[in-house]
């Protein structure tokens, strides 16, 4: 067993050592001056996604007129609503002859 761990490890390092040899290049680079400016590109960016939307528009009816303590003109029809039934069960008591209680 001893053998096939010294024949693995001598192809792991044979494999490693092959391929740094095999990637070795050579460049040559021949320098003439300053360099051409080249302008960078511009950068195009997309305007931010909507958030939100714009609340709806609520259309309510009429403003309401909004009444403070009492109000003296509900104050003077119940006052002559309450006349006119008296006046009437009156008119209906004389009509059928009809004297209350005590018994005209």
């Amino acid at each position: 067993m001893n053998s096939k761990f010294v024949v693995g490890a001598a192809l792991g390092v044979a494999a490693l050592v092959a391929s740094s040899v095999a990637s070795a290049h050579v460049d040559l680079a021949i320098g003439l001056g300053v360099p051409a400016y080249v302008p960078a590109e511009p950068v195009y960016v997309a305007p931010p996604p909507v958030a939100y939307a714009p609340p709806p528009v609520v259309y309510g009816g009429p403003p309401v007129a909004v009444m403070y303590g009492d109000d003296w003109r509900e104050r003077e029809w119940r006052r002559h609503e309450w006349r006119e039934h008296q006046w009437r069960e009156r008119e209906w008591r004389e009509r059928r002859g009809w004297g209350g209680w005590g018994g005209d």
